[in-house]
């Protein structure tokens, strides 16, 4: 292990998962086991997307859950900026406070679809609507428990995975072990930046519990969201026992050429790249958002 991560696996967090059956995503309330501080990661904000309307019954739960355990949130975590579903954050934010957090390499997502999406030049692309972007190796705590940020590039530039404890929460640079990886080929993505990405996250201790963001219950099975890195250096079906870089990458990039775009991508990428807040409203007041056509 670099010396410049952390690891501490005698604090076991309490991790109670949220699955959203239409985005696939797994959300978390990590619980410092020693006080009553927790944290929220990868929140979900719901959207029918056909008729343009806005729900908030994921995240509702979440809160609903927080007081009913008589929590403390300190920290709302994005693992990146997400394609497939748009984050609650700033409405959890609202109701019981904490701070938002996400990789620091947003900025280079936000660059990117900044001008997929022709925003004007009152949308800040520095980064300033997170309340904290993680480099590196960066610490935070959750109450008493120590936790820290490593960037995990490959899927998105901002990928970060994030360790609290003996919990360690993937974001979309893992799957389970059947499910295998991320795709790599959005704006920014790289097979072989995923790959060497995937490593890091391997060398952590075999018996560190692993969060997954996403499952889709491949053939079949029941939706699954936590392992341990021993497991996916074993079985994982993309890079486990031992599988070479020129591997993955050739399976990778082949595999990412049949996958269709995600059904939410247009709305997740403006809302998300903006820490889950919608696009300003126009002059009468009316929010909307854009389809850049022929843009991705």
């Amino acid at each position: 292990m670099g010396s410049n991560y952390p690891v501490d696996m005698s604090v076991k967090p309490d991790v109670k998962a949220f699955f959203d059956p239409e985005t696939w995503t797994i959300s978390y309330v990590v619980k410092d086991p020693n006080s009553d501080a927790c944290a929220v990661v990868d929140s979900v904000m719901d959207i029918d997307y056909a008729a343009g309307r806005i729900t908030y019954k994921s995240a509702d739960e979440i809160i609903a859950y927080i007081k009913e355990q008589g929590l403390k949130l300190e920290w709302l975590i994005e693992t990146h900026v997400h394609a497939d579903h748009l984050s609650a954050a700033p409405y959890i934010q609202d109701a019981l406070g904490g701070k938002i957090g996400i990789g620091e390499h947003i900025v280079t997502v936000q660059e990117t679809f900044g001008k997929v999406f022709n925003e004007g030049t009152e949308f800040q692309r520095d980064g300033s609507q997170f309340d904290r972007l993680f480099k590196d190796g960066d610490t935070y705590t959750v109450g008493t428990m120590h936790c820290f940020a490593m960037h995990t590039p490959g899927h998105t530039p901002a990928c970060m995975v994030h360790v609290m404890g003996d919990a360690t929460f993937t974001g979309d640079t893992l799957f389970m072990p059947d499910g295998g990886s991320a795709r790599a080929d959005f704006p920014g993505g790289d097979a072989g930046v995923l790959y060497d990405s995937i490593q890091k996250v391997l060398a952590l201790p075999d018996d560190m519990r692993l969060f997954m963001c996403h499952d889709y219950g491949p053939n079949g099975r029941d939706i699954a969201w936590e392992t341990t890195v021993g497991a996916e250096k074993e079985h994982n079906i993309h890079v486990g026992g031992g599988k070479s870089k020129d591997d993955f990458v050739k399976f990778r990039t082949e595999r990412d050429a049949q996958l269709a775009m995600p059904r939410l991508i247009i709305p997740s990428l403006q809302v998300n790249m903006r820490a889950g807040e919608l696009p300003p409203p126009d002059q009468d007041g009316k929010t909307f958002l854009k389809v850049p056509v022929n843009g991705l």
